[in-house]
């Protein structure tokens, strides 16, 4: 596979990290995490923690529980952009990045921000490009079961789905 990101012109490398490198586009400044090795599906990538804790969502937080958002550290993860066709799945549970799918050198790290957020903090219309995407990303409470049922989701968000309503 030919890393598109690493070739093209408006790209550049921001930092490398121990599996992965942040990537930039220069043209819009949108960053992006991308693998520099080889992971198998079901393969733990890294542990991560607590960064810091907020009672409220932000564009940098995961769900951990109610009124428990969580930044990352590695900090370098927050740089894990949405797909619904993710390739990797953020366990609060056992705090582990962990593959979805073989993902190679080069492909850009992407997790499905439902899978760990009830209520997004800033809402966003989804261009991922995938065959099953679902545009209007808000959180995993507005997506109908029979969707989701399609994606791992923290045990948090199970949870938290099972309540009635």
């Amino acid at each position: 596979m030919i890393n598109i990101a690493a070739t093209n012109a408006s790209n550049r490398i921001v930092s490398k990290h121990d599996f992965a490198e942040i990537i930039e586009n220069t043209v819009t400044q949108q960053k992006s995490l991308h693998a520099t090795v080889h992971f198998n599906p079901g393969e733990i990538i890294c542990s991560f923690s607590a960064d810091q804790v907020f009672a409220e969502p932000n564009y940098l937080t995961i769900q951990t529980g109610i009124q428990q958002h969580i930044t990352l550290m590695p900090h370098f993860l927050q740089y894990t952009n949405h797909s619904c066709s993710p390739n990797v799945f953020f366990d609060t549970h056992s705090m582990e990045l962990i593959a979805l799918k073989d993902i190679e050198p080069n492909e850009e790290f992407t997790f499905f921000y439902p899978s760990t957020e009830l209520e997004m903090a800033q809402p966003f219309i989804c261009f991922c490009g995938s065959k099953d995407c679902l545009q209007n990303i808000k959180g995993a409470q507005h997506i109908p079961f029979d969707t989701l049922k399609n994606y791992r989701l923290t045990r948090f968000i199970e949870e938290q789905l099972q309540k009635p309503s």
